[in-house]
Formats: structure tokens, sequence, C-alpha cells
């Protein structure tokens, strides 16, 4: 069954724990830019954590972003496009976002998701990902569907 999720029903909005974890955030924005319907996130915790917006608008999806909130429109579907993760949560939505997108996507700035992840690629191949490691001097995953 290849169904779209469906939109958040409520704002989402970060905060210390027990709250939702702003960790989270970009991995919840990648779904949800795929998702039936409008939702959004209220970042209230770090004021740069939507860096990785326009990389995921790159590959499609429909997210503007005012102040610190995103009001993310969910699209049928992600298309590839070269984008690059600045950081650890960023660059895991971002390969998030590859692994659904049509196409074969490029993400650069891959040494943050080797940092925290170990052995990422590998393991997302074992679970049937086709990624390709490209060493031109700077780290880069190719990975689609």
């Amino acid at each position: 069954m290849n169904r779209r999720p469906a939109a958040a029903p409520d704002i989402i909005r970060t905060a210390p724990y027990p709250g939702f974890p702003t960790d989270l955030q970009p991995l919840v924005a990648a779904m949800l830019a795929t998702a039936e319907g409008v939702s959004t996130i209220e970042e209230t915790i770090f004021t740069n954590r939507f860096l990785y917006v326009d990389e995921l608008n790159r590959m499609g999806a429909n997210i503007q972003v005012s102040s610190q909130t995103a009001v993310i429109r969910g699209v049928p579907v992600l298309s590839a496009a070269p984008v690059y993760g600045p950081d650890l949560r960023a660059g895991a939505a971002l390969l998030v976002a590859a692994l659904t997108a049509e196409g074969c996507t490029e993400l650069s700035g891959c040494e943050h998701l080797e940092r925290g992840y170990e052995d990422l690629d590998c393991k997302l191949v074992e679970l049937g990902a086709c990624i390709e490691r490209v060493d031109d001097g700077a780290s880069a995953e190719d990975s689609s569907n």
C-alpha cells in the first residue's frame, strides 16, 4: 500500500523534554512534505533549524518559512535534485526525502551524517535502498528508491 501520510492535525511545536524534540523536527518536515494536506511546525528552541527547507523545496516540496514557523503543503511526490545537508539533522531529513523521491538525488555534506550515524549507507542498502558513495574529494551520496 503506497498511501501518502495525512498532514499533522495540529501545530507541531518543539519544546524541551517531554515535549516534541527539536532534533526530530527536520525528519518530520521531510515526511510531511509528501503528506495529504497542510501541516505547521513551530520551532521554539533553535533559531536556524529550518536551514534545510530550501533544499527540500529544491526537491519539489512546498514549504514556506516565516520567522520560526514552517507551513508545509504536502505534494504527491518529491523529485531528485542535488542537495546539501548543512548539519546532522538536516542531512538525515534530506536523506529520507531522497529515499522517497523519484530519480537519483546527489546529497553532499555527508560528513555530518557519517559522524552521527555509523555505517548508515550500508544499513540502508541492507534495507533495500539504492545508495552509491562517490568520492570526489568531498563526501557525496546518491540515493533513490
